[in-house]
């Protein structure tokens, strides 16, 4: 069979090549042509695009970017009815798959969205695009499928979420042989998860970097984004001793005593390995007074979202500053206040509805085409 799959950022990168390595052990003769990342790239395949190229975050940001992502549309259509696939997997990034499964529906080739868009959160309106041009729906959150089946009549499978096989999955590295080979010191960590895109990096790190001087006794280490070289960090970096490593977020996690975590999935997959953080978000003020007043949500992190209460802390906008960071970090490094976090993290993971997400979706993807 020939899959084409789009994965336009990092998470998206992560889970398109766990499924894809699920599609190759049902699949073994799969060719599979896709957008995406390195740890797709790792698993086999042709590398169509790199993410690194499409992220673009906010509204002020697409508008500037209008021109590149019209052009990103047309070169994938393009390529997409060269290569005549089989099914189009689309995985999360919904400005950009949507327009194309729109397109990909009048040309009559089979649409699986695997990690729906989260319209649970906002633009509710794309439920009726998703009628319309999505034959397969899958979704990883528990209360996505009610969501859909109950309020939107509109049949979903629920799969689990795919954090938890890469997870499950992931070799812990002994403590010592972390810090020896990453050059760092044998204090407590505080991770930094400040994203992938430039512009939020550059909003929240300089506040994360902070840290620092509060807490003499802890090092600061900041999961670098795949996509951006050392010399993106260097003029933020320039008063800090804090280390950047690259493409090893869960063994920076798996080590962390406390983090600083951007919103979106670091969220989720911090909880996951049962960290104490503090969520952060600082946008465009134009894209954040617009996300404003088109998103109701009482939460912005996952973490929150699933369990219906305020879990983490959360700092938005104006109220993510150096005091508001420093005063909820003390207070996630109480002992007492990590073992009642860790207790609810335990109940989080029962909630994500077991491993097998991955082998799930290549098995009901793969069973359609027969």
């Amino acid at each position: 069979m020939k899959y084409y799959i789009i994965a336009g950022e990092a998470s998206g990168d992560l889970h398109g090549s766990n499924l894809m390595k699920a599609i190759y052990q049902i699949d073994p003769q799969a060719n599979i042509r896709f957008w995406g990342g390195d740890l797709m790239q790792q698993v086999g395949g042709t590398l169509v695009k790199h993410f690194k190229d499409l992220a673009f975050m906010g509204f002020w940001e697409v508008i500037k970017n209008l021109k590149t992502i019209i052009k990103n549309l047309n070169f994938c259509k393009k390529d997409i009815a060269e290569f005549q696939p089989d099914a189009i997997i689309f995985i999360d990034y919904p400005g950009f798959n949507m327009r194309i499964a729109k397109w990909a529906k009048q040309q009559k080739i089979p649409t699986h969205y695997y990690i729906a868009p989260q319209v649970w959160a906002w633009k509710e309106n794309r439920v009726k695009d998703l009628k319309r041009d999505i034959d397969h729906l899958y979704v990883i959150l528990p209360f996505e499928k009610p969501y859909f089946e109950e309020k939107h009549q509109l049949k979903v499978h629920f799969v689990g979420h795919p954090l938890l096989d890469a997870i499950t999955q992931f070799e812990k590295k002994p403590r010592e042989e972390f810090l020896e080979e990453n050059h760092l010191d044998y204090q407590p960590i505080i991770a930094l998860l400040p994203g992938s895109r430039k512009q939020e990096i550059l909003k929240k790190l300089p506040i994360m970097l902070e840290l620092e001087k509060s807490f003499p006794n802890h090092q600061l280490v900041i999961a670098g984004a795949p996509s951006l070289d050392a010399n993106f960090y260097l003029p933020i970096l320039k008063n800090s001793k804090a280390k950047i490593l690259y493409n090893q977020t869960y063994h920076l996690l798996s080590h962390a005593e406390a983090a600083a975590v951007t919103s979106g999935t670091a969220t989720l997959e911090t909880a996951l390995f049962e960290v104490p953080e503090v969520v952060c978000y600082k946008g465009n003020p134009i894209s954040y007074w617009i996300a404003k007043r088109v998103i109701t949500l009482p939460f912005i992190s996952l973490v929150n979202l699933i369990m219906e209460k305020e879990v983490v802390k959360e700092l938005i906008q104006f109220d993510l500053n150096k005091e508001n960071l420093l005063k909820e970090m003390r207070i996630i490094l109480e002992p007492e206040h990590q073992e009642k976090l860790k207790e609810t993290y335990r109940s989080l993971q029962k909630k994500l509805g077991g491993n097998g997400a991955s082998e799930r979706t290549a098995k009901l993807i793969f069973e359609s085409l027969q």
